[in-house]
């Protein structure tokens, strides 16, 4: 018989080893929520930080629908630009004359093309979409500054 009642008492003692230790921790941790605010209260605390997690929530939502717009209109601006020099005429020297290329994500935009000959320069506009030319036709000189932007962009968008 004192055996059993040594037994539940070691048995008893442990136990009350094991729930002081957790008692501890809990104690502890409640603590350092209370020290980082001005509550004394653990529920108030919990209310804050619910209503703090809700606002961020709904912070962070809109953020993402911000974002998913403006991903959506970064394709209409100019991003793809290039410049071509070339030599038109033989009778010139050098290479006078130039394509401006200006796309946007979509490869639409204009070209504008300047030839320059002895006592004259002209300047030329055309409409591009999607890489090809609208109302009229394309020099291979202008196909060449669209498909060097469209390059040059890509390669861009890459890194």
């Amino acid at each position: 018989m004192d055996l059993i009642v040594l037994f539940v008492i070691i048995a008893l003692s442990l136990w009350l080893l094991v729930v002081t230790y957790y008692l501890y921790k809990i104690n502890t941790h409640y603590q350092r929520l209370l020290a980082r605010t001005s509550s004394e209260r653990l529920s108030e605390v919990l209310d804050k930080i619910l209503s703090d997690l809700a606002k961020w929530q709904n912070h962070t939502s809109r953020l993402t629908d911000k974002i998913t717009s403006l991903s959506k209109d970064t394709g209409k601006y100019i991003q793809k630009i290039n410049v071509l020099r070339f030599n038109p005429f033989g009778d010139t020297g050098g290479e006078q004359s130039f394509i401006l290329a200006l796309l946007d994500g979509t490869d639409t935009g204009i070209v504008l093309t300047s030839l320059h000959s002895r006592g004259l320069t002209r300047w030329y506009a055309k409409n591009v979409k999607h890489g090809k030319g609208i109302d009229y036709d394309l020099s291979e000189e202008e196909k060449k500054a669209i498909k060097q932007a469209v390059s040059v962009g890509e390669s861009i968008k890459r890194t």
